[in-house]
């Protein structure tokens, strides 16, 4: 198989020539894939289904082809993605359900826990060649992000993305889609954000719209930051439920703080209330609805409404 079709790049490649962002949305459960496909398909909007290595390990193939189903048989372009595939089980999974032909349409192989560009380089190499014969697109980071998200290992010590690196390390790793450090973290932004947009305009320069652009660590961002991001060479937004961030001793000392989330909050806490006067079928409705506001209003933040 080769890329040529792919259904992610497909998606990010019109993107990125037409100047607007793709929401790539967390789900958790089958209740927000229906709502995320849902929403898409009212706004006539592409998206990315994306999902955590832990909820992969949890529903395994059934829950990844029910996703698959879902997005590949919508009326819109929806693209399914696994994020932050950094432990060598989870890629394992998800590289082996893809020879058996449930495959994801792109997964994030993340070594950015690497100390040099090269080790980063030598331990996705061969997870990128394993998936680019499945027709999968990679996605790797280059620098790394300060946080922890999901179930995921915690970072102390970002490393801003370095752009005369990019074109060497896109080329030494095979992947075809870049996350870069710009700024940005995984969890609360204890002080405003202060995204280096100068990277990411070097970034499009260099590149030359040939490598996509991924957003990570959006969490509680203002619009307008989600705006200038997109201007400057942004064509994949993130929306990643964090649910804890552990930051260095001399920021928060040993204390874990819970954080909210764009979609899965409003989401739950919708269906929790629900649930104490409303029947089962009911309830989870209303919690939909709540979920598919959210995914409609980033697709109008991002330009992707009406794109599809």
């Amino acid at each position: 198989m080769s890329l040529d079709n792919n259904r992610t790049l497909a998606i990010l490649r019109k993107a990125e020539a037409g100047g607007y962002g793709i929401l790539a949305q967390t789900c958790y459960d089958a209740n927000c894939v229906i709502g995320l496909v849902r929403a898409a398909e009212r706004a006539r909007s592409p998206a990315i289904i994306q999902m955590f290595p832990i909820t992969l390990e949890f529903g395994k193939g059934p829950w990844l082809q029910f996703c698959l189903n879902a997005a590949h048989q919508a009326s819109v372009p929806i693209a399914v993605n696994l994020d932050h595939a950094t432990d060598p089980e989870h890629l394992e999974l998800a590289l082996s359900l893809a020879e058996q032909g449930i495959a994801f349409d792109s997964i994030m192989v993340d070594a950015s826990h690497a100390e040099t560009d090269e080790e980063n380089i030598a331990l996705a190499r061969p997870y990128v060649e394993r998936a680019a014969k499945c027709g999968i697109a990679v996605e790797v980071e280059l620098g790394r992000l300060e946080g922890g998200e999901a179930g995921l290992r915690v970072i102390s010590d970002a490393k801003l993305t370095r752009p005369e690196k990019a074109l060497e390390f896109m080329e030494g790793t095979g992947a075809v889609v870049l996350a870069p450090s710009i700024g940005n973290l995984h969890g609360l932004y204890i002080n405003p954000p202060n995204f280096r947009q100068d990277i990411l305009k070097d970034l499009q320069k260099t590149f030359e719209g040939k490598i996509p652009l991924c957003l990570h660590g959006t969490d509680q961002l203002p619009d307008e930051l989600f705006e200038e991001c997109i201007k400057n060479g942004i064509s994949k937004v993130d929306l990643s439920p964090c649910s804890y961030l552990e930051r260095a001793d001399e920021l928060l000392g040993d204390a874990q703080i819970n954080i909210n989330s764009w979609g899965r909050d409003p989401y739950a806490k919708k269906l929790a209330e629900s649930l104490q006067s409303k029947p089962f079928p009911d309830a989870v409705d209303d919690a939909v609805k709540v979920f598919e506001d959210v995914c409609e209003r980033f697709f109008d933040l991002f330009g992707s409404a009406g794109k599809a």
